[in-house]
């Protein structure tokens, strides 16, 4: 975010939690659905995200505008925090978009916090994404940009409704509209990192030949913990190819221990 967006953001976001310290974990997911009903209606609506960033217009003036469009169409809640968002200067008017993403993705995780499930959400959302990168025709459909962004969601539903919790639902969702302009796959895995910051906690991507037992989990975790600084969450990967050893992938770091890749550099020793 640029610098004026994020003091925007940061506003709306401080009004939103005060305003919702006594919602319900229910209250909080269906404020979190009409926020990112108005982000889809902003993604489809350029005009629209261009009057309620236009910096000819006053703060109060915009804000006014937006409530005059939404007001007995959403709760009191939603359109107080985004009447406040909208107040705010953005440079550009792509920068709405996002923060209003944003909103929608902090009431979500405020929703799954108060019910008590931040970690189940983070596992389903890394499992089901282990899911979609195993089977090419889910993983193309559901990154179709030509595929109608319902639809998509309507067959996740299918698949996940009664074996996920709601929050991990709405997250998926997200995904599937583009959270932050990115793809269906880097959206869930950044969906996945911001739920684990949720918790303050790390996401280790983890390649192994075979399944890691408890005790060498535990192990793996408390080294990284103390290389990092910080509590870590494992997201681990079986890849037989790999033969053997372990690659670990901490944001941009990675660290590739497995035979595979010695056998590859020796390959290419070899060919010199």
């Amino acid at each position: 975010m640029a610098s004026v967006n994020r003091e925007s953001y940061a506003v709306a976001a401080e009004h939103l939690t005060a305003a919702t310290q006594q919602s319900t974990a229910a209250q909080l997911a269906t404020i979190a659905d009409e926020i990112l009903s108005v982000a889809g209606l902003l993604r489809g609506e350029p005009r629209l995200r261009r009057a309620l960033t236009d910096p000819s217009r006053g703060g109060d003036d915009r804000a006014e505008l937006f409530r005059s469009l939404v007001t007995g169409k959403l709760g009191a809640v939603t359109v107080d925090a985004l009447a406040t968002l909208v107040a705010g200067r953005f440079s550009r008017p792509a920068e709405l978009l996002d923060a209003t993403e944003w909103l929608g993705i902090d009431a979500i995780l405020a929703s799954a916090d108060k019910a008590g499930k931040l970690a189940d959400v983070e596992d389903e959302l890394f499992r089901f994404g282990q899911v979609v990168s195993g089977d090419s025709e889910l993983a193309v459909t559901l990154s179709d940009p030509g595929a109608a962004p319902g639809r998509r969601v309507k067959l996740t539903e299918d698949l996940l409704n009664g074996k996920v919790h709601p929050a991990t639902l709405q997250l998926v969702a997200a995904a599937i509209e583009g959270f932050g302009g990115r793809s269906f796959e880097s959206s869930l895995s950044r969906l996945v990192e911001l739920t684990a910051a949720k918790r303050d906690r790390e996401v280790v991507y983890v390649t192994v030949a075979k399944l890691l037992d408890d005790e060498e989990e535990q192990r793996l975790a408390a080294k990284l913990s103390d290389i990092y600084g910080r509590q870590v969450s494992l997201k681990v990967d079986v890849d037989p190819s790999i033969i053997g050893g372990v690659s670990v992938r901490v944001g941009s770091d990675l660290y590739d221990g497995t035979i595979l890749r010695r056998l590859n550099e020796a390959r290419q020793a070899f060919a010199k």
